[in-house]
């Protein structure tokens, strides 16, 4: 019998009820500080940067996130260092969203971990699941892109713009397209 509660079964993988009291708690926590992220000056830098590195699992030194950004939990992203995104970027992190060194996210990207069940009575009692995304070192990630549950991107690889990647992208390459498929490798590193 499995005595996991619904916040265990989602950072397990398992699938979970997304109603649950502690989880919903939890998210509307988060969106308030995403909302007071949001709503500071952009030239309130320091501000910001306290407010993300309160947000966030875990932080390196240098990294910006322009504003509007959203989240569910904050806690579920990691970041190194040099990491930028731009405006409109939502990182849905049921599961953990784990960003490299010198990632540069352009604006309108998702990072989405939660995905539903194909059975409509499943799907209809709020019950999902979430898996990990991890991207590597040196990424970018054009504008638009869409980053499917349980995706892993490789170290210097580049995600051409409108992309929706749904599985692994290798290390050094060009991956464009819906689905995002490997276009070349990306030789002159």
């Amino acid at each position: 019998m499995n005595n996991l509660n619904e916040k265990e079964k989602m950072l397990s993988g398992e699938m979970y009820d997304a109603t649950d009291e502690l989880l919903v708690q939890e998210r509307n926590l988060c969106k308030d500080l995403c909302f007071e992220y949001n709503q500071l000056r952009p030239s309130k830098i320091e501000e910001r940067k306290a407010l993300i590195k309160n947000l966030f699992g875990r932080t390196a030194d240098n990294f910006h996130v322009e504003q509007p950004f959203y989240c569910d939990y904050g806690y579920n992203i990691e970041i190194g260092e040099n990491f930028y995104t731009n405006v409109n970027v939502v990182i849905i992190d049921c599961a953990k969203v784990t960003f490299g060194d010198n990632v540069f996210i352009a604006p309108n990207c998702g990072f989405y971990t939660a995905g539903h069940p194909f059975d409509v009575l499943e799907r209809n009692k709020a019950l999902e699941y979430a898996y990990p995304i991890t991207v590597g070192n040196n990424v970018w990630i054009g504008a638009g892109c869409s980053i499917l549950p349980g995706v892993t991107i490789g170290d210097n690889t580049v995600i051409g713009a409108g992309s929706v990647v749904t599985k692994d992208i290798p290390a050094n390459v060009l991956a464009v397209g819906n689905p995002c498929k490997v276009i070349r490798e990306i030789r002159d590193l």
